[in-house]
């Protein structure tokens, strides 16, 4: 991998340049860039260009970018993508259908927790996550529940790290985090009451194989009004057990390949999607 003068790869300074761009900040101008990613002008203007051209970035009408929809063709492709969030997509809907607040799918990504779905309403309480949208694991139930499942390793390194306090119920220490985490595996769930909003409540429990490795969090956001939150914990937990056998049978949760084991669509387009994988091959 080509590496500049300072040692860092020019792949890794792409990846400064597309991660400047977050949902606060979707529209970025070429100085907004540099201010973000701290890099020289001349070098953001080079990056900026090669992304724009490959279709990473896209140029706005009042010169300003924006990322482009060829990223969203990539991560379409992906299992994860076309595998839980499709797989998962239905019990979703069935967990929303009963809460009409907020419901979301996440999965451990570094030291935070990545929403790759979530169903929302207009009138529903304050939630700090959108999909795509990260959230530190110690602040939110389904961090709490994907840390719980986690290594030692994991868990030491986001105590090392730290993590942001947006109330005063948020944990604040490591010592605090270790017992919560020991109570989210003994209940197998997850409440965190104004943790990040105070008007808010986030349930989670996660979402297990046969061999009780976590696939992700299952969780819903609701009003933080005092009420036990084990109605909506049962919910969860059914919905959870049926994304889990919805994968196992899909032979994701094995390391199934194609679009076959992964997508939820009619028989017959797979038959379709088949074909054609057919042709293409002889």
């Amino acid at each position: 991998m080509a590496r500049g003068s300072d040692g860092e790869s020019v792949l890794h300074k792409h990846l400064r340049v597309l991660q400047a761009f977050d949902v606060l900040r979707p529209f970025l101008t070429l100085t907004e860039i540099v201010e973000a990613t701290g890099l020289a002008v001349s070098t953001t203007h080079r990056l900026v260009s090669e992304l724009e051209r490959e279709g990473l970035l896209e140029r706005m009408p009042d010169r300003s970018y924006r990322l482009g929809i060829r990223l969203w063709e990539f991560a379409s492709r992906t299992p994860g993508a076309i595998g839980l969030r499709e797989l998962a997509r239905p019990w979703l809907e069935a967990v929303h259908s009963r809460v009409r607040q907020h419901t979301q799918l996440g999965v451990l990504s570094g030291r935070d927790v990545l929403f790759v779905e979530r169903l929302s309403t207009r009138e529903a309480v304050v939630n700090a996550t959108v999909i795509g949208g990260r959230v530190p694991l110690a602040v939110s139930s389904s961090g709490l529940v994907l840390l719980a499942h986690s290594s030692p390793g994991i868990v030491d390194d986001v105590i090392a790290a730290g993590w942001p306090a947006y109330t005063a119920a948020t944990i604040r220490t490591g010592d605090e985090l270790r017992a919560r985490l020991r109570r989210v595996r003994a209940d197998g769930f997850a409440v965190t009451d104004g943790h990040i909003h105070r008007e808010s409540r986030g349930i989670a429990v996660p979402v297990l194989d046969a061999r009780g490795a976590v696939h992700a969090a299952l969780g819903v956001v609701v009003p933080n009004d005092g009420t036990s939150p084990q109605a909506s914990v049962e919910l969860l937990t059914v919905a959870a057990a049926g994304i889990a056998r919805a994968l196992e049978e899909a032979g994701a949760a094995r390391g199934g390949h194609g679009m076959r084991t992964l997508a939820s669509t009619s028989r017959r387009s797979l038959d379709y999607f088949s074909s054609l994988d057919a042709r293409s091959a002889g």
